[in-house]
């Protein structure tokens, strides 16, 4: 897929504007996620005497992030767009009635539809969060046959950007501009999360044992197997060791029975859904993903922020932000064994952990969410001219 491309990380700014740019954050649904959280980060720290932000969202059921939102004063609308298509002529009304000028959509089922409903009067702004060959067939195809409908386009990471790509048959169709941007966390937000005093009794996790984590929904792409696979191999050297996994989904049960079947039950603790999952972070040693694809994980960014080395698959965007020996160790997708290595070299040597934490902290500092909004707001803006 040929077409303009940009990269940046600068920040930028325009000047400022007579009248506010009303901006619609559209999305399927607003669960915990890392998709959902730019959406509150983009709400958050926008220029609001520039820009007027608001957001809607399609399923009901996921709503975690409603409330932040409304705390801050950000107009929250569910268009209860579960099944079926009755949610279009919501999203029209809303447009309408809130004279929106651009709409910045969040997830690629609902971009092709309100590229297909919303008509050529306002600019419609993607971000692509996963790589194109993740999306199920139907919504792959409805994607890429609307693109052309794009304004602008950001991919979180240059492997997303690099996946753009239309399908044979589909080449003629103009493509818009794609523009690597490196979506970033809230560091001051990160840094000042409470003590984490009290989460190891709560975890019932002795307060002497080495502590291994995670933090991501339990999603077939986030390959926890391989991330249990590992804790067996550390536990053969290291059994007072304690993996814990925040997050949750349908297929805990299922990586609990595996964790049994491995002999490691009682070293690995299912922390579940958590309202303050970096207080967990905080007592980790080390920050460990076994993902098999990734978009850039704010999760990671937060881990490394608050000084914890990681330990992480060579996927995504993840290459972006670790370097290897540097600020982290990166191995190789469904290689539990030299995950495992890694981990059991940071436990065993405490200055190699306290050298990468600090230099993860370092690194994560330059993916703040300011120079992102920044970026996105003065996109908008040429937009609207």
């Amino acid at each position: 897929m040929s077409g303009h491309v940009i990269v940046r990380t600068a920040e930028g700014r325009h000047g400022s504007s007579v009248r506010r740019i009303r901006v619609l954050l559209l999305i399927k649904g607003l669960g915990r996620g890392g998709a959902e959280q730019l959406v509150v980060n983009a709400a958050e720290h926008g220029d609001a005497s520039r820009f007027e932000y608001h957001v809607a969202y399609l399923l009901p059921w996921k709503d975690a992030f409603v409330p932040d939102l409304r705390s801050l004063g950000i107009s929250v609308t569910c268009l209860e767009g579960g099944r079926g298509l009755a949610w279009i002529p919501r999203l029209r009304r809303l447009i309408r009635d809130r004279q929106i000028d651009v709409v910045h959509v969040h997830s690629p089922y609902v971009a092709a539809l309100a590229r297909c409903s919303l008509g050529r009067r306002r600019p419609i702004v993607t971000t692509e969060h996963n790589m194109w060959e993740r999306y199920h067939r139907a919504t792959f195809w409805a994607n890429a046959s609307t693109y052309p409908r794009n304004a602008h386009v950001f991919a979180v990471s240059d492997e997303v950007r690099h996946s753009i790509r239309y399908p044979k048959g589909l080449g003629f169709l103009r493509t818009p501009p794609v523009e690597t941007l490196h979506h970033g966390i809230d560091i001051e937000r990160v840094v000042a999360t409470p003590s984490p005093t009290g989460v190891r009794e709560e975890l019932g996790i002795p307060l002497d044992a080495p502590v291994i984590g995670t933090v991501a929904n339990f999603k077939p792409h986030k390959g926890h197997e391989y991330l249990l696979r590992a804790a067996a191999h550390v536990a053969k050297v290291r059994p007072d060791a304690r993996f814990v996994l925040v997050g949750g989904g349908p297929r805990q049960e299922q990586l609990a029975m595996e964790a049994d079947r491995l002999g490691i039950a009682d070293a690995v603790v299912f922390a579940g859904f958590r309202e303050d999952p970096l207080r967990l972070v905080r007592t980790f040693d080390v920050y460990a993903m076994a993902s098999l694809q990734e978009g850039l994980p704010l999760a990671l960014l937060e881990a490394m922020a608050l000084g914890r080395p990681p330990v992480a698959s060579r996927v995504g965007g993840i290459t972006a932000i670790i370097e290897d020996g540097v600020n982290g160790f990166i191995v190789e997708p469904r290689d539990p064994e030299t995950q495992a290595r890694r981990i059991l070299s940071l436990l065993g040597d405490a200055s190699l952990r306290d050298r990468l934490g600090a230099a993860a902290a370092e690194r994560a500092a330059a993916f703040h969410v300011r120079t992102a909004v920044r970026r996105i707001e003065q996109v908008y803006s040429e937009l609207i001219g």
